[in-house]
């Protein structure tokens, strides 16, 4: 009986040190890796239909420039991302006209130093600070209101809807908007129209006076024509007249 247990303490002693010597030969799980930087423009390739947007946030380098203050702000960032329907229903040439400066300050008008949930943007103090700024180092701020199922962003200028979240984690929210945001201080004094306007119809009072016109133009022929036949026939009274005067 004794050696049965001493067999059996053994055989479990056996399979105890099998079981400790395979679980050292594996090796350890990695352990998970820092999160990798942060890419602005990346996050918009994604989303698929801000091509324009991404043109300008890399020739004004404002991109890069998220990218770096990201990595460095504690109180990171939002930024409101205009469709390309947003930039093409824009007035033809907008863009154009800008100087590189103004460029870069509009750009710089879709992002705001701190990030806002949504939560926060219905609850944030108006005006909304961006990055930037206009004369007299003035900052250009945005307008946030409405309610849980609806939020308007407002520049004083236009006023479009955050459609919805490309992103919503610190440090960093990307938003979608309609509309490009326009300060005020920049297009209200060139007075550019966000909208492209719609062809201009024909009414029915052009219509009209363009028909008085074209009879107006008319009439002087018609009433030369009617002044010559009166003074023809008259000339031809006169001659028979004086023919019977000498005939009698």
């Amino acid at each position: 009986m004794a050696n049965t247990r001493l067999a059996l303490a053994t055989l479990l002693l056996i399979a105890a040190v099998l079981l400790s010597t395979k679980a050292m030969a594996q090796p350890a799980a990695p352990a998970p890796g820092p999160a990798g930087p942060i890419n602005l423009t990346a996050i918009l390739e994604k989303g698929g239909q801000f091509s324009t947007f991404i043109h300008l946030l890399n020739i004004t380098q404002i991109g890069s420039q998220v990218n770096i203050q990201l990595n460095s702000s504690s109180e990171g960032m939002t930024v409101f991302a205009p469709t390309d329907n947003a930039f093409q229903n824009l007035k033809p040439g907008t863009l154009n006209k800008l100087s590189s400066d103004e460029q870069v300050k509009l750009i710089l008008y879709h992002v705001s130093p701190k990030f806002y949930s949504m939560d926060d943007l219905l609850s944030v103090s108006n005006p909304v600070r961006t990055q930037a700024s206009g004369r007299d180092n003035g900052v250009y701020g945005l307008n946030i209101t409405g309610q849980t199922n609806q939020i308007n962003v407002s520049t004083g200028y236009v006023e479009t809807r955050i459609s919805n979240a490309l992103r919503q984690q610190r440090p960093l929210a990307v938003y979608v908007v309609d509309m490009v945001l326009l300060p005020g201080e920049m297009f209200g004094e060139h007075k550019l129209s966000p909208i492209a306007p719609a062809p201009k119809k024909s009414t029915s009072s052009e219509v009209s006076d363009d028909t008085t016109t074209k009879k107006a133009a008319a009439s002087p022929s018609e009433k030369s024509g009617s002044g010559e036949k009166k003074v023809g026939l008259g000339f031809g009274l006169g001659l028979v007249v004086l023919c019977l005067k000498f005939l009698f």
